[in-house]
Parts: C-alpha cells; structure tokens; sequence
C-alpha cells in the first residue's frame, strides 16, 4: 500500500511512521533516484528478507521527473511511506496522487503554546478541573502537547518557588508522575494532561 505524509511535525510522523511499518525499513533518498528505479522499489523483492517490504521515499518531490510516476504504483504489495516536508499541491505529481485515491496524511507543526494562557489552565484546574479540561480541549487541537506540558512544569515551578507549601510540592511530584507517563505509557498525550488537570484541585 502506498501512502504519502507531509508537514514539518517530525515527531508526530516519525510515531505514525513506526506504528505503520515498525522500526525496520528501508530508505531511500528522492534525489538518489531515478524513473527506472521505481519498479524495483515498488514491485521487487528485499535482498534480505522475503515476503512484503517496508519502505520509506523521502523528498520525491524534489525530483519532478519520479515525483509525477509515484501515483503509477499505487498498488504496490509492499508497504510504502512517502514523507514530504512541503508539497505543491499544483504539481502534476500531488495531482495524480489524489486522482489515484492515495492516502494524504498531514503533519502540521503545531504552535508554541503561551505562558500566560498555560497559567490560566493551571490556576483553573487548581480550582476547577472540569472548566481547566475544557480551556484545553478549545487549543488541543492546534497546540504541541508537550510544550504545553513543559510549561505547566515551569508554571508550577514558579508557584512552588513562591509559596513553597505543601499542595505546590504535590503538584510538581504530581507533574513528576505526568511527565514519566507521557514518555513510557504510550497513552494519547492530551488524555494523560487532562487527566492531571481533572485531579489537581484534589492535591
């Protein structure tokens, strides 16, 4: 199956890319390649392993020439990501993707979240974590969870510098549990902030 991502969002490519074809593949560079190329990559068999093939093209569009043809294996046996940073949705070869019926998946780097608006989250969730749930839920879509998470952190760190009581040291230990749970749990990153933000009043 062929299937293209693009956007400047790295991590969240790199992440959909290995929960599609896992840790193993291979890569192969658009400017090293050639129109003759192609069907070795997409109807060839792999030197080392038998059976389907995982793939990764990147920056075809860069070579017009390759770029145009891709839409012409579409349904290639093996599994193949195409991943652009950009792509000109005016060219022949974005054209004949989207008449192929070829999956286009975007990657849209997503904005720095602002202290001022994490601040509010926190000192609402502190209060009440329903109506801090809901500011969040109103961003999530267009911010990066773990900047948001990063400056939660700084946020409470701020507070506990202020007042150093009890209830700021739960929250950073409480935040300390957050942050080893976004990195190992594997659980969507917004659903493990709003957890938090949904018990913080309790702290």
């Amino acid at each position: 199956m062929l299937r293209v991502f693009v956007g400047e969002d790295r991590v969240s490519a790199e992440m959909a890319l290995k929960r599609l074809i896992g840790g193993n593949y291979e890569v192969f560079e658009g400017e090293n390649l050639s129109v003759g190329d192609l069907p070795s990559i997409f109807r060839g068999t792999s030197l080392f392993e038998a059976g389907k093939r995982r793939i990764l093209l990147k920056n075809l569009s860069e070579n017009a020439a390759v770029w145009e043809k891709i839409a012409e294996y579409v349904g290639t046996e093996h599994e193949v990501v195409v991943w652009e940073l950009k792509i000109d949705k005016r060219s022949v070869g974005y054209k004949n993707l989207k008449t192929a019926g070829v999956e286009i998946q975007e990657f849209a780097l997503k904005a720095k979240p602002e202290a001022k608006m994490v601040f509010g989250v926190l000192d609402m969730a502190l209060r009440d974590g329903r109506r801090a749930v809901a500011q969040v839920e109103q961003i999530e879509l267009e911010q990066d969870p773990y900047m948001f998470f990063g400056l939660l952190v700084t946020q409470a760190l701020k507070k506990f510098e202020q007042r150093g009581g009890v209830r700021e040291k739960r929250l950073l230990k409480e935040l300390a549990k957050l942050d080893m749970e976004m990195k190992t749990t594997g659980l969507e990153p917004w659903m493990l902030i709003k957890a938090f933000l949904l018990r913080a009043k309790s702290l």
